[in-house]
């Protein structure tokens, strides 16, 4: 686990671009499952989440379609939650920062680590629209 002062600003830059911040299994399975479109990120605390995944998930809410609901849980703190949304990703293996999109509890797009790594935020938030385009009213 990290300590919390090191993560904060981490937790804030997505919770300051209007994600909803989730703890516990019983949220992340609340979240998803609802009727709709849901972004799920998989924050972190390693350099490509910093420079490319969450600068890429608030760039992509410049668009015109956005999903219905943004939430994030926080790999290598909130556990529980993580492996929840973890767990409904499959058959991705396990990576952070990873984003899913979710349509009425359903995963229909997916970028994994090795989509973010080396990748400029721009082209993964452009990766994310063209999702949106597809399954977001």
């Amino acid at each position: 686990m990290y300590p919390a002062e090191l993560i904060k600003p981490m937790r804030e830059d997505l919770a300051s671009a209007g994600f909803e911040e989730l703890y516990t299994a019983e949220a992340v399975k609340e979240a998803i499952t609802q009727p709709g479109t849901i972004l799920v990120v998989v924050n972190s605390v390693c350099g490509c989440a910093a420079a490319n995944a969450r600068p890429a998930a608030k760039i992509s809410l410049q668009h015109s379609k956005t999903p219905d609901r943004l939430v994030t849980v926080f790999a290598g703190v909130d556990t529980e939650a993580v492996d929840a949304a973890r767990n409904m990703m499959v058959p991705f293996p396990p990576s952070s920062p990873s984003m899913g999109l979710f349509k009425d509890g359903e995963l229909v797009h997916m970028i994994e680590r090795h989509h973010i790594e080396g990748r400029p935020a721009e082209m993964i938030a452009d990766n994310l629209t063209q999702a949106y385009d597809e399954f977001c009213n």
